[in-house]
């Protein structure tokens, strides 16, 4: 019986604490890598907060995947050790910890209502400067961008307003400054 154990497998540091991180993989644009580093995760029972993914650059065929997961600081540089590990991945990086990067999300957002609850909805979404891109006598559906925390504020201000249905797209980040991934 061996003692070496799979990094996945180290012993956890009882006293860190789960941390939210961003991390940004480039890959090779082709059939299957998505649910090769999607299956990293699940293989290892990790969670997936947030999962974007699109080609970032046509002629090179690359494609930029962010991933929003939480875990102790061991875990997750685990996670980006194992990342780093697959073929098709080109460069892993932790924009948290880059420190530097912007985070956006976007949210359609269905409000069915009259009355006050109507005109509550309106102002509310103007505070937070939701764009209004489609109106019924009886619904609504705002158009909100910004960070995830904004989004859920929005959202459990408009539930008792009439808030039917919600679809967001998941985070999208990248470094400030003038260096590229």
């Amino acid at each position: 019986m061996s003692n070496s154990k799979s990094i996945f497998e180290a012993p956890a540091d009882p006293g860190a604490l789960d941390e939210s991180r961003t991390i940004s993989v480039i890959v090779d644009n082709e059939p299957g890598v998505l649910a090769r580093v999607i299956g990293l995760f699940s293989g290892r029972g990790y969670n997936i907060d947030s999962l974007t993914v699109t080609e970032t650059e046509h002629e090179a065929h690359l494609s930029r995947i962010t991933i929003v997961t939480q875990g102790t600081p061991m875990i997750v540089a685990q996670i980006k050790a194992q990342l780093g590990r697959l073929v098709p991945v080109h460069e892993v990086r932790d924009l948290t910890l880059a420190g530097n990067s912007l985070e956006r999300e976007l949210a359609l957002i269905k409000i069915v209502g009259k009355g006050n609850n109507r005109v509550e909805a309106l102002r509310m979404a103007e505070a937070f400067r939701a764009r209004v891109i489609d109106a019924t006598t009886t619904s609504f559906i705002f158009e909100l961008t910004g960070k995830t925390r904004k989004i859920e504020q929005f959202i459990t201000l408009m539930e008792p307003l009439g808030l039917a249905e919600v679809s967001r797209t998941g985070i999208a980040a990248i470094a400030r400054g003038s260096g590229t991934t």
